[in-house]
């Protein structure tokens, strides 16, 4: 008897009032060329997001701290004024000091001022949404929401998300605010989160996993992932996102790259359909990694 062929669920996810692709686009690396690449390599940066929204993407995701805010402003500059179907989110409540350190700073003050800061880069009146980078452990949970309350009650942000939380802080911060979309890093090999993932999809909340193919790393795996990628005649980071797509119907993985061809790569991941019993190989604990 032939395998059942799953499909990945509905193609598109609503997030506050737009409907979007699932699989969306992580715009942290175009800062690789803008910033630390050679002169005119920003041009490519703004090439990359450009060709994203030509290839379908209308889901884009960015933070202040990327580039220190160089991103946001890459992304002004390629797409503004933004198409009506385009959802922007960006993210604030974290700094980058110095490369390789990030240190959340959720003093409301602070984030009313990153907020604002996002604003003017994006050149936006409204953000359409707005996820708390990290929360701060020594600023009260509660401030740090209201803060965002406030800001959204201001009419400065559309939608408010949560980024790196567990259950109970998404229940207290749904006691404040309506959340958008939860933020946690999720993929084959870090499957720390499973919980959020089955609430968010019992709640209907988008999750977007953020380092869906691990930086490139699971694009490089042998094992399950490369024996799947050689039946289905895709490649190892499509399995990876497929997996994804088929994991939960509210998943929306937002990889990134600095690469044209790894970008339609990424979003042709969108139309793969992946057996019940490829779902089941890949989803044993030891699939993600191994053989490398």
């Amino acid at each position: 008897m032939s395998d059942t062929r799953t499909t990945t669920g509905a193609d598109t996810v609503k997030i506050g009032d737009k409907t979007v692709s699932r699989i969306a686009f992580g715009a942290m690396r175009l800062a690789d060329s803008a910033i630390w690449g050679p002169p005119g390599d920003r041009d490519h940066s703004i090439r990359l997001a450009r060709k994203a929204v030509e290839l379908g993407v209308d889901h884009i995701d960015t933070a202040d701290s990327y580039g220190l805010g160089t991103v946001e402003e890459i992304l002004r500059e390629a797409l503004h004024p933004y198409p009506d179907h385009l959802l922007i989110a960006t993210k604030i409540g974290q700094v980058q000091p110095r490369p390789g350190e990030w240190v959340p700073v959720g003093h409301p003050a602070f984030l009313r001022h990153q907020c604002e800061m996002s604003l003017r880069r994006l050149d936006v009146d409204r953000i359409d949404l707005l996820y708390l980078h990290r929360v701060d452990a020594n600023v009260p949970f509660a401030d740090q929401v209201g803060a965002m309350k406030e800001l959204q009650d201001e009419g400065k942000i559309a939608h408010f998300g949560l980024s790196e939380v567990g259950r109970k802080q998404i229940e207290d911060a749904r006691a404040i605010v309506d959340v958008a979309a939860v933020q946690n890093i999720y993929n084959l090999s870090t499957r720390l989160w499973d919980d959020v993932v089955e609430y968010c999809t019992r709640e209907r909340v988008p999750f977007v996993p953020w380092f869906p193919i691990m930086n490139g790393e699971l694009a490089q795996s042998g094992g399950v992932v490369a024996e799947i990628a050689a039946e289905t005649g895709a490649t190892p980071a499509q399995i990876a996102l497929a997996w994804l797509l088929a994991r939960a119907d509210m998943i929306c993985p937002i990889p990134g790259t600095s690469s044209i061809a790894h970008l339609k790569e990424n979003v042709d991941a969108s139309s793969l359909r992946l057996t019940d019993t490829q779902i089941s190989r890949l989803s044993e604990p030891s699939a993600g990694l191994s053989g490398q």
